[in-house]
């Protein structure tokens, strides 16, 4: 038996190890050298995030995945993706590749299939790829613009912010927050000092003035109100029968308050008695006589 020498051995070896590299590398880029594959061409102005092994889906479904991306430097935006779809995968004419950004794995093509016509592109044909705008380039395109005009507003929010936080009033403001607190606690501590010591008394107080009305209540309505009202009645009626008398011309009295000639005469009669006691006291001979033995 031949044995191959030294140098034949290294080089059967060195490719061998060459191979299993290669089929090992595409193994983790996910692609199976050994499974049957179709393979076509895309056309696209722009493969943002799209990277050789980026997954093809229809449906949801991965078929397949990119094998080769190229520039094409004949024309101007025009670049080609090369896919290789599973054996079985067929695709209608009309149908595009829609390239949709992801948060986490770059960039995925999804097949969008036309299922209206019956005629299928063969492999080695061209499809139409185009850029769906995802959900950070909506947020580059939305958002960041925004972000930008609100920057100068927030730095102004902070600057007055800061100016508030330094401001002395800011300061005394607290601080006399601070004794209010301190004096509610205070009144606090009172009231519930009152609460427990002056309120009971003043409510043992309340009831006792309470029972006092009450049997003053009740002795006032033991009283005899009927008769002592009338016993009034009676004597305003004996008042009332004496005044009528005072002011009547019939009765001696309410002449002599009435009369004025009676007053009159009666004042006269009144002065020639004073004169007649002062002409007696005067001249006492004049009515009095005394007769000597």
């Amino acid at each position: 038996m031949k044995r191959f020498s030294k140098e034949a051995a290294i080089g059967i070896v060195t490719i061998i190890s060459l191979v299993l590299l290669y089929i090992g590398v595409n193994y983790l880029k996910g692609i199976n050298l050994f499974k049957p594959a179709n393979y076509y061409y895309v056309s696209c102005t722009n493969v943002r995030d799209i990277t050789i092994s980026s997954p093809v889906f229809v449906e949801g479904f991965k078929v397949g995945q990119v094998r080769t991306i190229e520039y094409d430097y004949s024309s101007v935006d025009k670049i080609s993706l090369v896919i290789s779809l599973d054996e079985g995968m067929k695709i209608n004419k009309g149908s595009y590749i829609s390239i949709e950004s992801t948060l986490l794995s770059g960039a995925a093509l999804h097949i969008q299939l036309n299922k209206f016509v019956s005629e299928y592109y063969k492999p080695g044909d061209t499809l139409e790829g185009r850029l769906k705008a995802g959900m950070m380039s909506s947020v580059e395109e939305r958002l960041l613009p925004q972000i930008v005009d609100l920057i100068p507003k927030i730095d102004s929010i902070l600057t007055g912010l800061q100016t508030l936080v330094n401001d002395q009033a800011l300061s005394q403001s607290l601080n006399n927050l601070e004794s209010t607190t301190k004096q509610l606690e205070m009144s606090s501590k009172q009231l519930n000092t009152l609460l427990k010591n002056d309120v009971p008394e003043i409510v043992s107080n309340l009831k006792t003035t309470s029972s006092n009305l009450s049997t003053f209540t009740s002795d006032l309505n033991k009283l005899d109100l009927d008769q002592s009202i009338n016993s009034l009645n009676s004597t305003l009626g004996n008042i009332n029968t004496l005044t009528l008398k005072l002011n009547s011309n019939n009765s001696s009295l309410g002449l002599l308050l009435n009369d004025t000639l009676l007053y009159r005469n009666l004042n006269r009669t009144l002065d020639n008695a004073s004169g007649l006691l002062l002409d007696l006291k005067q001249n006492p001979k004049r009515y009095v006589r005394l007769s000597l033995f």
